[in-house]
């Protein structure tokens, strides 16, 4: 395991900046927490042996306790919340259960109509299981010898639950859920995890939320990504679910640009959840990890599917790939080499669909970790297929480390992208940008 790097003044800035009825009880008899590769988290999250048929499906619910919550006249400031697990459809056509939360706002919505639901896909959170964004609502900073989780979306959350807004977020597959590893960044498992959980949001006995809720997604990095491809599946796999806007920030819809990226980054980690996530949806992959990792690489894998960001901010800051392969080339250099892993991630591409309603692609020009150009791009390559799409270049000032560069657009942009996101919800017409952009190849 790498020594850990003199960075932790960089983690805790960015910490800073980033700042119930049960549908199904658990058995009985059963233990209220359980190990999960060496951490203790609730047993809640253990998933049951069979699984629904209908994805959506509410598995089971109990109360979520906020750790941020005040009294008010009409109720706890910003709401109550209830934790969540439900049934969806993994990228092989597997069930899967899936974990995450739903926030009932004591906000009255003020703007006309039904309360409307967002569905909130969370930013890297890690590979723990103790990383899942649900918990960091209950633990919004976890520091001890194990783990250093932020619950950063909470923010983003506490926005929308001020205005009203009902909110439903996602751990996505594998995060919390103990049963398996997240599949970071994969796009069929990040979509059908967002999609579904409004669909358990608004099978939540006693939720406002119901099926005459307008419906938004927000998500920002790996969950602007996620939001991203939702929008592009909902057509087919949620008809069921209307969406009155989708917004998509920093979303990494290439990743063969993002992995070349964020190698040797302050995020450098991410490299092994992606791999880790990789081998989780693809087994058919591991005989060339087999063929590249050398015993470095292996120990940082498995590490790394332990840890949370804070984690790997600090322990594997500016890690290069070549350091874990055989021959010293970069895992870059590997997917080039082999048709295999080429094809895997032309599969990943977000952009080829075309989303049913308006979205917001934001990306700051100063991004050097999910790059600026391909984030750009997917709002080219949806307008070019007629979609509704407001493209928002975020200027920010080049702040010295790719992580913050990444951040920084994050916090600069979020009050726009709410007031974006509720006016769609309040059912205001968004206007394209899209003549702004140059369509032609």
């Amino acid at each position: 395991m790498p020594v850990r790097t003199r960075l932790p003044a960089l983690a805790i800035a960015v910490a800073a900046c980033l700042g119930a009825q049960t549908a199904a009880a658990l058995p009985a008899g059963a233990l209220d927490t359980v190990v999960s590769r060496g951490v203790t988290i609730p047993a809640f999250y253990t998933p049951p042996s069979t699984l629904p048929a209908a994805d959506g499906t509410l598995i089971r619910s109990e109360p979520l306790p906020l750790a941020l919550s005040l009294p008010g006249l009409d109720g706890p400031l910003p709401g109550r919340a209830t934790r969540l697990m439900y049934k969806s459809t993994d990228s092989t056509g597997q069930p899967v259960a899936v974990t995450g939360a739903y926030l009932e706002p004591t906000a009255p919505w003020r703007r006309g109509g039904p309360r409307p639901l967002v569905a909130v896909a969370p930013g890297t959170m890690g590979q723990g299981d103790q990383c899942a964004a649900s918990l960091g609502l209950e633990h919004p900073l976890t520091l001890n010898g194990r783990t250093a989780s932020v619950g950063y979306e909470d923010l983003a959350i506490y926005r929308l639950l001020a205005e009203g807004v009902a909110v439903v977020v996602t751990d996505y597959a594998g995060l919390g859920a103990t049963d398996r590893l997240h599949t970071y960044v994969n796009r069929l498992d990040g979509a059908h995890a967002v999609l579904d959980a409004v669909r358990a949001a608004r099978g939540l006995q006693g939720a406002s939320a119901t099926a005459a809720s307008p419906v938004g997604l927000y998500g920002y990095s790996q969950g602007g990504g996620a939001t991203a491809a939702a929008a592009e599946l909902q057509p087919s796999y949620a008809p069921d679910i209307t969406l009155a806007g989708t917004y998509s920030g920093a979303p990494p819809a290439e990743l063969t640009a993002v992995t070349e990226a964020i190698d040797g980054s302050d995020l450098a980690g991410a490299l092994g959840w992606s791999v880790n996530g990789f081998l989780q949806s693809e087994p058919s992959l591991k005989p060339i990890a087999d063929r590249h990792l050398n015993a470095a690489g292996r120990a940082a894998l498995a590490d790394l599917s332990t840890m949370c960001v804070g984690d790997a901010i600090l322990s594997y800051n500016s890690a290069h790939s070549t350091s874990w392969t055989k021959d010293g080339s970069s895992l870059g250099d590997v997917v080039k080499a082999e048709p295999a892993l080429r094809d895997f991630l032309d599969r990943q591409r977000i952009g080829r669909g075309r989303p049913a309603g308006p979205v917001r692609v934001a990306t700051g020009i100063t991004d050097d970790l999910v790059p600026h150009a391909q984030a750009r791009q997917l709002a080219v390559d949806w307008c070019r297929k007629g979609a509704n799409v407001t493209y928002v270049p975020v200027s920010t000032p080049p702040l010295g480390r790719a992580l913050l560069n990444h951040v920084a657009p994050l916090i600069a942009d979020q009050g726009a992208a709410i007031d974006w996101l509720t006016d769609r919800l309040a059912g205001r017409p968004a206007g394209s940008t899209c003549w702004s952009l140059p369509l032609q190849p």
